[in-house]
């Protein structure tokens, strides 16, 4: 995990490595009875969950970030261990996943976590977020249309995607059509290439950006001048 971390330029302190070691611990034992993840090797963990999720972490924005379709936590948990100073919010409507999210942040005393159960489209937050993340949770369309009015002004999506989503982008700009004119619309403002240490897969980061539009000016109807 130190090698990956490095390759990654995180430089975690002593206690912050140990609770990543002892996340992947903590699922390694509750996967055993739950099925939480098809993966079941450690050192496999380490890249596809612990790397893979602090890939991200140079395109967070702003203080609150949400992650939906958290799953048991990831990129959540690994995010929420390294970046104390930000508030995390982890969505899923999985009761056993959920659970042992829950487990963990308690075990490990993640202080900055939330852990909520729900499901995306039934989920209203008091504030909304300056970044909402996803993993393997939708297409980039889907993804804006269900996660876009959780994020605040100035906010940003960020979806973590394999390959370059080619055709994910076209439906982005189908939805980005569809919004009225007055409301907020979105653009994708980066696409970058990540390389997971240990991971011989593509992975890309789509950075999504709010833009707010000038309302439209109300017709006056039977109005003579």
């Amino acid at each position: 995990m130190q090698d990956g971390l490095h390759e990654l330029g995180v430089t975690p302190a002593d206690r912050d490595l140990a609770r990543l070691e002892r996340l992947l611990r903590l699922l390694d034992k509750w996967n055993r009875a739950f099925n939480l993840t098809a993966v079941r090797d450690l050192e496999e963990m380490v890249a596809r969950h612990i790397l893979d999720s602090l890939s991200v972490r140079p395109f967070l924005y702003g203080s609150s970030v949400l992650d939906v379709g958290t799953g048991a936590g990831f990129p959540g948990l690994p995010l929420a261990i390294l970046e104390p100073e930000r508030r995390f919010c982890l969505l899923d409507s999985g009761g056993k996943k959920v659970r042992f999210v829950r487990h963990a942040v308690a075990e490990l005393q993640i202080d900055n976590v939330a852990v909520i159960q729900a499901r995306v489209e039934k989920y209203a937050p008091e504030e909304l977020f300056d970044t909402v993340m996803c993993r393997a949770f939708a297409s980039i369309g889907k993804f804006v249309g269900l996660c876009g009015g959780l994020a605040g002004a100035g906010g940003r999506l960020l979806a973590m995607k394999g390959r370059f989503p080619d055709d994910e982008l076209g439906s982005l700009l189908s939805v980005r059509r569809s919004f009225l004119r007055g409301q907020p619309s979105w653009e994708a403002t980066q696409i970058a290439s990540v390389r997971i240490p240990g991971l011989a897969v593509q992975r890309h980061i789509v950075v999504i950006e709010r833009r707010e539009t000038e309302p439209c000016e109300s017709k006056r109807e039977g109005h003579d001048g």
